[in-house]
């Protein structure tokens, strides 16, 4: 018996040594521009329809702030992530050979409001309001495209200084655009700056007063969001992987899975359309 028991251990060694791999699965994010939870709903039918498209696991994973999402997709923890302007300059930046694969349509002409409350003396006008000087202010997320890194350029465009050296009171960072807008309407702040996406669809749904909460300048147009890809997705997956994936998010047509990129449209991209945010994010000493 003990003869026979020691001889089945290198049968048994043999099959634990010829097991499958596990099969990988295309892993992606979204910068948190927005609630979390509202993320979550918005993009699982998302990684549900490339999962059918390409016939390969797919999943959604969250990322708790901008700089967890540009980390991850440096470290391979996600293959595919949805950036802004500069996340994503700072991840294909950090990832060689990655790669812009879709942006909105509207993304290579997006824009910021400069939002005042409308006890704080600031009116509207078409130049930049150098009035926010001596306020309380906030940017959004520190890595944000339009929350922070356009408006400061913009900034230092009109008065030859950073936001450090041009404001009275240090600026804060409220870490996304929602929170922006509250802050601003309850008057804890004075003035903010956010995308504008996100300021007109809560006046639409009533969330934010623009009496109370009023755009007092709108930036010039930058480009911004976009979904970037990394060359591992051809290694573990098959060369061309990529361009299908591409190619099932160019095909998008149902509203609800648009909804969760907040675009009525994708559009391709590549990572040259985001040449100008790179030049501005090293100016500021904002690539690592």
């Amino acid at each position: 018996m003990k003869r026979r028991t020691l001889l089945l251990v290198p049968v048994l060694l043999l099959g634990a040594c010829t097991a499958a791999a596990p099969e990988p699965v295309l892993k992606f994010t979204a910068i948190p521009d927005q609630n979390t939870t509202e993320l979550n709903r918005k993009f699982i039918p998302v990684a549900d329809y490339l999962a059918a498209r390409l016939e390969i696991p797919v999943e959604y994973v969250p990322s708790r702030d901008y700089q967890a999402s540009v980390d991850m997709f440096r470290n391979g923890d996600v293959l595919l992530a949805w950036f802004g302007g500069l996340s994503g300059v700072q991840a294909r930046q950090a990832v060689s050979g990655s790669r812009a694969i879709i942006q909105g349509e509207i993304d290579p002409r997006f824009y910021s409001y400069f939002i005042a409350h409308r006890d704080a003396g600031l009116t509207p006008g078409d130049d930049f309001p150098m009035g926010i000087r001596d306020k309380r202010f906030t940017f959004g997320s520190q890595s944000s495209t339009s929350g922070r890194l356009m408006p400061e350029f913009f900034l230092m465009q009109a008065s030859g200084k950073t936001a450090m050296e041009f404001f009275t009171h240090p600026p804060a960072f409220s870490g996304s655009h929602p929170k922006t807008a509250e802050l601003v309407e309850s008057g804890q702040v004075d003035a903010g700056v956010l995308n504008y996406q996100v300021y007109d669809r809560r006046v639409a749904e009533g969330k934010t007063d623009p009496e109370v909460c009023r755009v007092i300048w709108k930036t010039p147009t930058f480009a911004d969001y976009n979904m970037s890809a990394h060359p591992d997705i051809d290694r573990l997956f098959g060369e061309g992987t990529t361009d299908r994936l591409q190619q099932a998010l160019l095909d998008l047509e149902d509203e609800k899975l648009l909804a969760a990129f907040g675009r009525e449209k994708l559009i391709a991209a590549s990572n040259d359309d985001f040449e100008g945010i790179r030049q501005v994010a090293q100016k500021l000493d904002m690539l690592r």
